[in-house]
């Protein structure tokens, strides 16, 4: 079992950044692929980033490439997203997520573990 617990939401001006942060606890971290998913508010959680457990290999949608970076440190097991450059359509729940696995996940339905999400909103 894995618990994870994001903070660093809060609200942005467009442009500005954020930097959010998901503490691990249980199991080895290092175990774990990881990533990052949103919910904007009346639709459906999307891909935000991954990274494999090695932390090798990371991926994005195109929305985020170039703005938003996932990182890792296993000694502080806590798992990161810095995000520039935001935009009002970066307002959402943010989630981290945790699958046993060793390839980066992009699909929600296969990561094991959640984050309760922390609320990020960005004005114009």
């Amino acid at each position: 079992q894995v618990q994870l617990v994001e903070s660093g939401g809060g609200l942005a001006q467009a442009g500005g950044s954020l930097r959010l942060s998901c503490a691990a606890y249980g199991r080895t971290f290092s175990k774990y692929a990881l990533g990052w998913f949103r919910q904007p508010p009346g639709k459906e959680r999307e891909f935000v980033a991954a990274m494999s457990r090695s932390g090798d290999s990371t991926d994005y949608p195109d929305s985020g490439k170039g703005r938003f970076t996932i990182s890792r440190d296993n000694a502080k097991v806590t798992v990161y997203l810095q995000m520039n450059s935001l935009k009002p359509e970066d307002t959402a729940v943010y989630y981290c997520a945790a699958q046993c696995g060793d390839a980066v996940q992009l699909v929600s339905q296969l990561y094991d573990y959640w984050g309760q999400g922390t609320q990020v909103t960005v004005s114009s």
